[in-house]
């Protein structure tokens, strides 16, 4: 979720994400970035930015607020989202969120790194990831020590 096309931060979030896009498609994940704009305002933003030029992954127009309200980043007073970050599971369960003050602009690798962390522990019952865990580093299996790199 990002408040609005258009603007200064936005572009360089979602541009970082469709950079490393086929990162997260490699893992089985789809990408949506939700705004309070129009499908029209969204394919001027396209055809205008060379930075949005290079989104291959769904952009979904919310312009009632519908969506920005479910997830709880709707600004009701200025009728735009913050910005917000959900894993979601196959099974719609909710794994991580990150909501930020419009101000502020995510990072696309620790989006990246929080999804495989959640795929990792989806797929390894009784182990969980420590702070920073990366692919290929050490996990832990809670009451005991550290588990060797899997």
């Amino acid at each position: 979720f990002y408040p609005l096309d258009f603007t200064f931060v936005c572009p360089t979030e979602l541009e970082e994400l469709a950079d490393i896009c086929p990162e997260f498609q490699n893992i089985d994940t789809e990408i949506i970035s939700v705004s309070t704009d129009t499908v029209h305002v969204h394919k001027a933003w396209h055809d205008h930015s060379p930075s949005i030029k290079k989104i291959k992954y769904p952009m979904a127009a919310d312009p009632t607020g519908k969506l920005c309200r479910a997830f709880g980043t709707y600004i009701e007073a200025e009728g735009l989202s913050l910005r917000g970050t959900f894993i979601i599971d196959p099974e719609g369960k909710v794994k991580s969120i990150e909501i930020h003050d419009n101000s502020i602009g995510r990072c696309a690798k620790e989006a990246l790194r929080k999804l495989q962390a959640a795929k990792f522990v989806a797929e390894n019952p009784g182990q969980v990831c420590p702070a920073s865990w990366e692919p290929g580093k050490k996990t832990l299996k809670p009451g005991l020590d550290l588990v060797g790199k899997i």
